[in-house]
């Protein structure tokens, strides 16, 4: 079975989320990712946690299928390593601080007359230019500078989102440009280099609330887990106790919600709530209304009103109700992976394809690879002996 990037090598200096999430995902269409680690702490996410049998969650999940060297890249000796690395490397990925990559001679522009083929990604929170270039950049000082904190959460406090989805952004546009650029080198024979910033890629994803606030008119309000500008769109309680998500997007459907869910369509005709302006509007006064009906009935009951109506609805999951969500299940999107404590369980990669499997190789351990990377590489094992007494690995 041949994989999409099956030969392509990557050679990564990372930590954190959005350089291993990139990279995460190269490994899983094929890519040898060689991950160089600081000796002796490694990658400082091992470090987050031990929630995975001991491991960190954010590592497991971000590092699956990648070879962990042990690299002091300050040392003499590391640099030969690192040289010999990338005559053989087709990508090179970082997030180190800025301006640290080009301080060890791998910027793009030093490494490009010599690996003429090599794609350089680099991955900071402002870019490598500008005012902010030098500011530290963690997932949630982004989420606030692109904004997002001040449509996020409720009227009287804003918040962040669960996950860290600055990072995860930045990384999967790192992940598709580095695509994009393996595509280029098919047609020119050159490498190229990729700046992603972490600001411009949670930036992207904030289009729609600005330009809701095109030329200075409002944002759209935080309306908690409600839907901020369309109404109703979101949570509501049942009388069992429970949480039904629902979510209406044209006046054909208010028409039937009025009718098979709410069983008042005389509903559908009230001017307060003639048009999702309208019922924006008088959004609390319409809330009270579902909640009156909703409070008499169970969350299943609710759900198969909503169902037979065809609107839109959802469980208000937690993260147990996700590890065993009957839809996974039956699409068989679960597998395992290796760690250093034993297999766990893991989701397979979204965007299911009949052309090949992905690859779902084990979660490193710290150095595991290095002795093998380096007896590759042409070092005896007498040097790599020395090498270790000396800390450079």
């Amino acid at each position: 079975m041949t994989r999409p990037l099956d030969g392509i090598t990557v050679v990564t200096l990372e930590h954190a989320i959005a350089a291993p999430f990139c990279t995460r995902q190269l490994a899983d269409l094929g890519a040898r990712v060689i991950k160089v680690e600081r000796p002796g702490s490694g990658d400082f996410a091992r470090a987050y946690d031990e929630r995975v049998k001991g491991l960190a969650s954010h590592f497991v999940w971000t590092n699956r299928s990648k070879e962990s060297l042990t690299l002091d890249v300050k040392q003499p000796e590391a640099q030969k390593v690192l040289a010999q690395l990338l005559q053989e490397a087709d990508v090179l990925v970082q997030n180190l601080a800025p301006g640290a990559a080009a301080r060890l001679g791998l910027s793009f522009e030093a490494l490009h007359e010599t690996h003429p083929r090599l794609i350089v990604c680099d991955i900071s929170g402002y870019g490598d230019d500008g005012p902010y270039r030098d500011k530290k950049a963690y997932d949630l000082l982004i989420q606030s500078e692109a904004g997002f904190l001040s449509v996020t959460g409720t009227p009287e406090q804003p918040s962040k989102a669960g996950c860290s989805i600055a990072d995860i952004a930045a990384g999967m546009y790192a992940y598709s440009s580095i695509l994009s650029a393996l595509i280029q080198r098919g047609k020119t024979g050159k490498g190229s280099r990729i700046d992603v910033s972490m600001l411009e890629s949670m930036v992207e994803w904030m289009g729609f609330p600005m330009y809701y606030a095109f030329e200075g008119a409002s944002p759209p309000p935080r309306a908690g887990a409600a839907h901020a500008t369309i109404y109703p769109y979101g949570p509501f309680a049942t009388g069992d106790g429970k949480t039904v998500m629902l979510g209406l997007q044209n006046e054909r459907e208010w028409s039937v919600f009025c009718a098979t869910v709410m069983q008042h369509p005389e509903l559908a005709v009230d001017e307060r709530f003639a048009s999702n302006s309208k019922r924006a509007a008088h959004r609390s006064e319409l809330a009270a209304l579902i909640n009156g009906v909703f409070s008499t009935l169970t969350a299943e009951q609710v759900m198969a009103r909503l169902d037979q109506a065809q609107i839109a609805n959802a469980r208000m999951n937690n993260m147990a109700d996700v590890w065993e969500h009957p839809q996974l299940n039956a699409r068989q999107r679960w597998t395992e992976v290796n760690t250093s404590s034993g297999p766990i369980k893991a989701l397979l990669p979204p965007g299911k394809s009949n052309a090949f499997e992905p690859r779902m190789d084990a979660v490193p351990a710290l150095g595991e690879h290095t002795a093998a990377i380096l007896a590759e590489l042409g070092w005896a094992p007498e040097a790599v002996a020395q090498l270790r007494a000396a800390g450079t690995i």
